[in-house]
């Protein structure tokens, strides 16, 4: 992409809010998944990387950011629509580093379609395996190490809050993912693991394009600030969901950053 994303995040100011944590990251190859795996390492996180094999160059350009900076990073290739590869990929995370704190689920698939009746099956059951199952079997997966103080973070959208009319599946899996938030941080309360979804506008990653190919030169430009969002301006907010100093008295919320806008319906 031109220009590329950004996830460096030069203005940021790190202050140790997840040193000697374990962070498990979907989708953590480019985009939204990168700049929060390199603000985590900033912040004294080791992450682990889950990726499709076909990304395998971005999942190692993200590997070097983070190594770089001093933390781990393992790289885990794999289908979070297989809840075998979702438990093995826990797995290795816990026996490579050690333990699991976080849990970011951000992977996800998207096409657009014009007309509702060119969403074929397949493409509507792949949008729910990867968008909704996956963080389901990953999220179970982790449950099994992530202690009480431990925090899942999932990503939303706000065609989740909104619906949108060229999205119809992923909107709905995002829907489903804002309800699965609530709903699992009401479950896991007692456990004293928190539960938060970040709900983005438009964002300039890899991922929009494969959605929008007609509109990427408009793409954020209807926001009030008439332009998408960069990953490393949405990745604050997963650390500030991650983190206990700043967020121990949140669960269930669905956080939008929309760039201006100040409804979500």
């Amino acid at each position: 992409m031109r220009p590329r994303p950004r996830y460096e995040a030069a203005a940021y100011r790190p202050a140790g809010k997840l040193q000697d944590k374990v962070a498990l990251i979907t989708g953590g190859d480019s985009g939204i998944g990168r700049a929060v795996a390199v603000m985590y390492a900033r912040e004294g996180a080791d992450v682990a990387i889950v990726y499709l094999r076909e990304e395998e160059s971005d999942a190692h350009e993200t590997q070097e950011a983070v190594e770089e900076i001093g933390q781990e990073c393992l790289l885990l290739p794999g289908d979070v629509t297989d809840p075998d590869f979702c438990r093995t990929a826990v797995e290795r995370t816990v026996d490579a580093l050690g333990h699991l704190d976080i849990l970011v689920n951000n992977a996800a698939h998207q096409s657009s379609r014009e007309d509702v009746e060119a969403i074929s099956e397949d493409q509507w059951e792949e949008t729910f395996r990867t968008n909704i199952h996956g963080y389901f079997y990953m999220t179970k997966a982790a449950l099994e190490h992530l202690p009480r103080g431990g925090a899942i973070v999932n990503t939303g959208s706000i065609t989740g809050l909104r619906g949108n009319r060229i999205l119809i599946d992923y909107a709905s899996t995002k829907g489903a993912i804002h309800a699965f938030t609530k709903s699992l941080a009401q479950n896991l309360v007692e456990r004293g693991i928190r539960v938060n979804c970040v709900a983005p506008g438009p964002v300039w990653t890899p991922f929009i394009p494969t959605g929008y190919r007609q509109k990427v030169t408009k793409h954020g430009a209807d926001t009030p600030m008439e332009r998408p969002a960069q990953p490393e301006e949405i990745a604050p907010a997963f650390v500030f969901l991650a983190s206990e100093a700043d967020s121990s008295y949140i669960t269930g919320e669905i956080l939008p950053i929309l760039g201006g806008e100040t409804t979500t319906g």
